[in-house]
């Protein structure tokens, strides 16, 4: 299978849409990310349907599903942030037009919610696609100053790459691939699907957030009984925040994790300020990266053409 593309740079001055893929926005939330999007140079241009509701959603799947593909389509935007998360996404896979993202590779951001859209765009449409900031989240409640450095380097072209650090290693190795992955309860949900990421050979990250630690730990057999776990080249997981920040369920999750992943035969970290609750560092889903457990590392390659 042919290595996803890799979209155009993004530079100050250009044109960014925001997109509504999710659940419903508050409009104050809307405009204070799109404020903060703004103040890093971009110019912004926010989705007429962006605050229409339907149900918990914004606006029908039909309408959501139009603005994301008029919005690759659009040739001055260079750029697409998804604006929340929450649910919906999912409902909208067969209404994107893959083919034509597919002939106009554009940066797409946005996690949570949206890892149906990422892991869609990296194995339907063949582009590289970005687990990172949402404008009416991230954005909206401020960046740190270094994941707003990160991401403007990671889109705007780090011809060295980058590399971020691990809490710790739970399984020794290395390891290289294509880096897939997201919200552990939303891949869990694309199981049994067409929309599943193709997991052979790959690095797969794993983050999530409120829950139990006996639902991350159900997931996780999930992948496992799938026999997902086993064919992928590496684990890292991100950001996994306990249901009300208890510290005993955050061990336990810990330990869960190390439990299902100890037998694999693939190295694993576990800990990277990416996701929920987090530095919510941007990740180019589909790009290649190395897995060095032995220094507690992850290092990526340049993800877009500059």
């Amino acid at each position: 299978m042919a290595k996803p593309r890799k979209p155009p740079a993004l530079r100050p001055g250009d044109v960014v849409g925001v997109v509504a893929p999710s659940a419903a926005l508050e409009r104050g939330y809307l405009e204070a990310g799109v404020g903060a999007l703004a103040a890093l140079g971009y110019r912004v241009k926010v989705s007429a349907h962006a605050l229409d509701r339907a149900g918990i959603m914004a606006g029908t799947d039909a309408v959501r599903a139009a603005e994301l593909n008029a919005f690759f389509a659009d040739p001055e935007v260079r750029a697409i942030f998804a604006a929340r998360g929450g649910y919906g996404a999912g409902r909208i896979l067969p209404q994107i037009d893959y083919a034509a993202i597919a002939r106009r590779p554009k940066i797409f951001v946005g996690f949570s919610d949206a890892t149906f859209v990422l892991n869609a765009l990296v194995d339907r449409a063949g582009v590289i696609a970005f687990h990172g900031p949402m404008v009416a989240m991230d954005f909206a409640r401020g960046l740190t100053p270094r994941s707003s450095a990160h991401l403007q380097r990671l889109l705007g072209g780090a011809p060295d790459g980058f590399e971020l650090e691990a809490e710790a290693a739970l399984r020794p190795g290395t390891a290289a691939g294509e880096l897939i992955g997201g919200c552990l309860s939303v891949v869990v949900a694309t199981l049994g699907t067409p929309y599943a990421p193709r997991f052979d050979g790959r690095i797969l990250f794993l983050e999530d957030t409120g829950e139990k630690a006996y639902r991350i730990d159900r997931m996780l057999v999930q992948l496992r009984q799938s026999g997902a776990l086993g064919r992928v080249a590496g684990i890292v997981f991100g950001a996994i925040r306990p249901l009300g920040g208890d510290e005993l369920e955050r061990i336990r999750i810990a330990e869960f994790a190390a439990e299902q992943t100890r037998d694999l035969g693939c190295p694993v970290l576990f800990g990277i300020e990416a996701g929920h609750g987090s530095e919510n560092l941007t990740l180019p889903f589909g790009a290649t990266v190395r897995l060095e457990a032995g220094a507690r590392r992850l290092v990526c390659e340049d993800a877009v053409v500059s």
